[in-house]
């Protein structure tokens, strides 16, 4: 039979978020979210799966609304909650987003490639022979391609394409699925080739504590919107939301 101290202590937490999610917040958090257009080809999934990100894969295919009075109220609370099942865990992560919560971390600098690319070519020179295009000059800014470009160059994975056509478009489908469902900034519409580095070596993506690394993001995020400065919250939403729920 459970312990009154433990079931008094879940329902303290219950409390605490039904406070959170019925109080007015003092100010309403808009979310900086979007959902890129290219198409799950059955083709890509073997590589998806292999990096443990078909789920994630699988829920972007569906547009989800976010209750933003819902999580302005939760964010300006979550500091103060306890412990235990009111803080979002790797536990959390895993059943939500089913995403990989052991492996090697997910490091590197955003401007230095050098260490990650083999045989030290420059980084578009890397981009060209990964992706096997090159976005014009007006997509580029610095370290970041427009996200249409990406979309209209690969919206569609043609017929009868060849393996390493079908690598390309997996490179690209989880570079943006990296870049807008778990990993989002508050540009919205760029894409950092971050992460040329990871999807270079497809096979060994599935070593990556994925969900460790968005959890920390989450949390980054959560901590910036904290500040009443910042309106603007990024970061893997579709746990937060259905989480809090």
């Amino acid at each position: 039979m459970e312990d009154d101290s433990n079931r008094l202590y879940r329902l303290d937490g219950v409390a605490h978020i039904a406070g959170a999610v019925h109080l007015e917040p003092h100010r309403c958090i808009s979310s900086m979210r979007r959902q890129h257009n290219m198409m799950l080809d059955d083709r890509i999934v073997p590589y998806l799966q292999m990096a443990g990100l078909y789920h994630l894969a699988r829920l972007n295919e569906s547009w989800f609304r976010l209750d933003e009075l819902l999580v302005s109220a939760f964010v300006e609370r979550w500091r103060h909650m306890p412990f235990g099942e009111c803080t979002i865990t790797l536990q959390n992560v895993a059943y939500h987003l089913d995403l990989p919560t052991d492996g090697q971390y997910i490091s590197g600098c955003l401007t230095d490639f050098s260490r990650f690319i083999e045989g030290g070519q420059p980084r578009w020179v890397w981009f060209d022979e990964l992706l096997g295009v090159l976005p014009p000059a007006n997509c580029i800014d610095k370290f970041t391609v427009k996200c249409t470009w990406f979309e209209e160059t690969f919206s569609e994975l043609p017929q009868g394409a060849d393996d390493e056509t079908v690598r390309r478009y997996a490179r690209v489908y989880i570079m943006m699925l990296l870049s807008m469902k778990l990993f989002g900034d508050k540009s919205g519409t760029c894409l950092h080739i971050r992460w040329l580095p990871y999807v270079g070596r497809l096979e060994d993506m599935g070593q990556y504590s994925w969900g460790s690394a968005a959890l920390s993001w989450l949390y980054r995020c959560m901590c910036r919107v904290a500040n009443r400065n910042i309106v603007k919250l990024v970061g893997p939403l579709q746990l937060l939301h259905s989480w809090i729920f």
